[in-house]
């Protein structure tokens, strides 16, 4: 362990490394949309995590990983963001907002808005739409409260993207949510005198969403501090791309390239490839501006995170760019020569470092060019690695012992875009049966909790430095605490249009999660016990 200390503090990332500490690190990962409480409004909320930091210190964890929190308009997928930095106002807990009296008659609407938790997924079009309506009414009551406030004058000041963000949603709105690109052009590219004349004449409608972020900033702020006076860390995730709908497009153009989409190319997972629909960057423009974006971006993170995923960490060395509204097999790699790609991605990643306290943990996960890990290792960036697939693909495919697995890494056994565990030992048979050889197992299709636990326990007892496992892996544990239909505790499958992406709840209600003591003893062995034998 000294030896790596000593690597660790002398690389890029010493300081960040100096502020969470060079030692093992345990956590949970989950959807703060999929939480539920006695308060919620329809889906989960910043304080909903209140309870869950309590419980995390209980069980001796110190990080909370939570999936994109990014404003993503009419799209439950946070990935689809329609601003580098916007928040998404249905996560808001409306009983703590300033200002509102204890007998407002806005606190009566509550009631029928908390009845929308009793769904078993999240009804997002009707959350968002009876959110919206109750914050225009509490916008209208206390607008004069907010508006003239030093924090929420402090908040517009320091942050420089939130003003284009709040136009760029109000004409989304005057304009039906049609695309700005079929705007007038006047509105497309508008001068410096017509933005300020929009400012004008919309002065209360843009001022509106710009309340909705400085009330976003606000609870998960305080929700960062209240988890650091408890010795837990708040990691967060920064997608890679934007939406092309987005107001960083609409209002900085030239910092993408909208003749290309990033992808992935075919694999023996998809043979034809991946379309993401995403713009991809303008490298050399965002240097020219001294990467202030990106800059920006990670300055704002740092006000509700210690740590952050850093999504497709790969498409900074090289990124499968396809011609807008093609296959993915008509794309390409950009740079297209392979020895462009370790300065790029260096470079890139140095930056940022240098910009943010944040500690990044890369996901490099899918075909990695071989250059990207040894960079990331220097860099004193973490890498993922997901249990099963951890194997000698190019040898025998046999799996990787867990002794084997880098110290400067992140161990976890599913991620939000594969199957559960369960789902994949029940419908990946060729992988789990590999598997359980490996185990020494007899393979049956039903994953049995002496099984299910000793992988959770070994997760947590890899060389790497941090254990990081999603929410719903522990509580399936429990079998009442996971819906029956193993399918229904799936938070996304990449590459569908399903109306259940990105709509998973949990079963329980976080009250009930947090007070479960057979999941709490559960727990304390898989992350305490010695060996497996004892679970």
């Amino acid at each position: 362990m000294e030896d790596l200390k000593t690597r660790l503090l002398a690389s890029p990332t010493a300081a960040q490394w100096q502020k969470i500490g060079i030692g093992q690190h345990h956590g949970v990962n989950l959807p703060l949309s999929a939480l539920h409480s006695r308060r919620s409004c329809g889906i989960g909320e910043f304080f909903d995590l209140i309870p869950i930091i309590d419980w995390c210190q209980k069980l001796k964890l110190d990080v909370i990983q939570l999936l994109p929190l990014n404003n993503s308009e009419h799209d439950p997928s946070p990935y689809n963001a329609i601003s580098s930095c916007a928040l998404n106002f249905v996560n808001l807990s409306l009983y703590n907002l300033p200002f509102l009296e204890k007998r407002s008659s806005l606190r009566k609407a509550f009631a029928s808005m908390r009845k929308m938790c009793k769904s078993q997924r999240i009804a997002f079009s009707e959350v968002q739409t009876h959110k919206l309506n109750w914050l225009h009414a509490y916008y209208d009551e206390y607008k004069e409260k907010i508006l003239t406030s030093a924090p929420f004058q402090e908040f517009v000041a320091k942050n420089p993207w939130v003003e284009p963000y709040a136009i760029f949603r109000m004409l989304k709105h005057q304009f039906g949510h049609t695309s700005w690109t079929t705007w007038p052009e006047e509105l497309k590219h508008p001068s410096k005198k017509e933005y300020d004349q929009l400012f004008e004449r919309y002065f209360h409608e843009i001022s509106f969403f710009i309340t909705l972020q400085y009330l976003c900033y606000e609870q998960l702020k305080a929700l960062k501090e209240y988890a650091n006076a408890r010795g837990i860390f708040l990691m967060g995730d920064m997608p890679i791309l934007v939406s092309p709908e987005s107001a960083d497009v609409w209002f900085h153009p030239e910092y993408f390239d909208l003749t290309l989409s990033a992808g992935a190319p075919p694999d023996v997972y998809n043979k034809q490839g991946q379309y993401w629909g995403f713009p991809i960057f303008h490298w050399e423009v965002l240097k020219k501006n001294h990467q202030q974006w990106w800059k920006n971006r990670l300055s704002y993170a740092s006000n509700f995170f210690d740590i952050y995923r850093l999504d497709h960490v790969i498409g900074f060395f090289r990124i499968w760019a396809i011609p807008r509204n093609h296959s993915a097999v008509d794309g390409k790699f950009i740079p297209e020569e392979m020895s462009l790609w370790e300065p790029q991605g260096r470079e890139i990643l140095e930056m940022l470092i240098s910009s943010s306290p944040m500690l990044p943990i890369g996901e490099d996960l899918g075909t990695v060019p071989p250059m990207v890990r040894p960079c990331l290792l220097e860099l004193g960036i973490p890498g993922t690695k997901v249990m099963r697939w951890e194997r000698m693909w190019e040898k025998d495919k046999r799996f990787i012992p867990l002794e084997y697995y880098p110290q400067v890494s992140l161990t976890t056994v599913s991620t939000h875009d594969s199957e559960t565990l369960t789902l994949w030992w029940q419908d990946c048979k060729a992988e789990a049966k590999a598997f359980a050889t490996y185990k020494q197992w007899t393979y049956s299709p039903h994953l049995t909790l002496s099984q299910r636990k000793e992988i959770l326990w070994e997760s947590h007892h890899t060389p790497s430095l941090f254990h990081i496992n999603l929410l719903q892996e522990y509580l399936a544990i429990i079998p009442e605490m996971v819906w029956p239909n193993p399918e229904d505790e799936r938070i996304n499958i990449p590459g569908t249009i399903l109306l259940t992406n990105w709509t998973y709840r949990f079963r329980l209600p976080v009250e009930k999660i947090v007070k479960h003591v057979e999941l709490q003893a559960a727990m304390e062995k898989i992350l305490f016990s010695p060996d497996p034998l004892s679970l």
